[in-house]
């Protein structure tokens, strides 16, 4: 039985680009574009009207932007999927966008190969971070002097789990390197992400970073 194809939300209010980003969507076997958005406010109505997997988002536009749009997606449907799509300019609102809750982050000039592995791992629970994003979302955290979790909290594996997590590695990856199961790496992410009190692995991703238990390679 053929699986169905991943559902996909693009939200951007440059018409060329988000139509761009359509047409090359449309090439690829197992992804189905359901809509389009052009502001925050079209994209809260479409992602509760067409509940995709994975929202393509925007954080610069007019109106309400990609921050505010991610957070009241997230409010309404907490398991969806909201993959930011950011550029240069756009730095003040990525660390913002980590506390909505997007679980994904890649620059505008991430390669076509790159955007459609990054909405096939986010479709599968997984959360890319670029390297470069990663860093900057770094530097904002190292001026928050706010209480962090507890890494004490965590066990020897899942600790392990947390450091290749941080590094990029999908579940199927990690498994890999550590000889388990990929079930058995879900379970320990989800342990993860409860002991450390985040809402997704981008978070503890980021937390991991900070506290110098994984480095960006």
């Amino acid at each position: 039985m053929k699986p169905k194809p991943i559902t996909v939300l693009v939200v951007d209010d440059h018409t060329v680009v988000r139509r761009g980003i359509v047409a090359l969507l449309s090439t690829e076997a197992g992804i189905q574009v359901v809509g389009e958005a052009a502001n925050g406010t079209e994209a809260i109505e479409r992602a509760h009207a067409l509940t995709p997997q994975v929202i393509l988002m925007d954080l610069v536009m007019p109106g309400m932007d990609g921050v505010e749009a991610t957070a009241q997606i997230i409010a309404r449907n907490p398991d969806a999927q909201v993959l930011v799509l950011t550029s240069f300019g756009s730095d003040a609102k990525l660390f913002p966008a980590v506390r909505a809750g997007a679980v994904g982050y890649l620059l505008k000039d991430t390669s076509p190969e790159e955007l459609v592995k990054a909405i096939r791992r986010t479709a599968a629970g997984e959360s890319p971070l670029n390297p470069s994003v990663a860093r900057r979302l770094l530097r904002e955290l190292a001026h928050e002097e706010r209480p962090g979790p507890r890494a004490e909290a965590l066990s020897q594996r899942e600790t392990e789990v947390l450091r290749l997590l941080a590094r990029g590695l999908g579940n199927e990856e990690i498994g890999t390197q550590l000889f388990i199961s990929e079930a058995t790496v879900r379970t320990h992410v989800s342990s993860i992400l409860s002991k450390l009190g985040v809402s997704n692995r981008t978070q503890a991703a980021l937390y991991a970073l900070r506290e110098g238990l994984a480095t960006i390679e």
